[in-house]
């Protein structure tokens, strides 16, 4: 079993095609490009459901408002980005509130420190 291995979107493409032209070969194609079975099986997949484009890496990309979504996924978006937003400023008006609580705590434990008087009174 093979490991993968990091390719650009143009590579899934050509591998795709390549696994297509060759009847479907998909250990030929490991054996040709370097990358794992299922890397090849998904991509070829992917080409034959939805071309070229299937083939892009969104991962850890956020869905765009480019025109194209409806109304419903647009309101989605908008309350996600939104919540994410409150949690941020809650979060940070919590920490804020705690820092001035041991900023507090730290003077008033300096307050109530007395110097020790070491000479001894005859």
């Amino acid at each position: 079993m093979k490991d993968g291995r990091q390719t650009t979107q143009l590579e899934r493409v050509e591998i795709a095609q390549w696994t297509i032209a060759n009847d479907y070969n998909y250990i030929e194609a490991t054996e040709h490009f370097n990358v794992s079975y299922g890397q090849v099986y998904s991509w070829v997949k992917k080409f034959e459901q939805g071309g070229e484009a299937a083939l892009s890496d969104r991962r850890g990309k956020a869905k765009e408002d480019n025109g194209h979504l409806n109304e419903v996924d647009r309101l989605k978006l908008e309350n996600k980005r939104l919540q994410a937003r409150l949690t941020r400023v809650s979060t940070e008006a919590a920490l804020l509130k705690k820092l001035q609580e041991l900023e507090r705590r730290n003077a008033d434990q300096t307050n109530n420190i007395r110097p020790f008087n070491n000479s001894h009174k005859k």
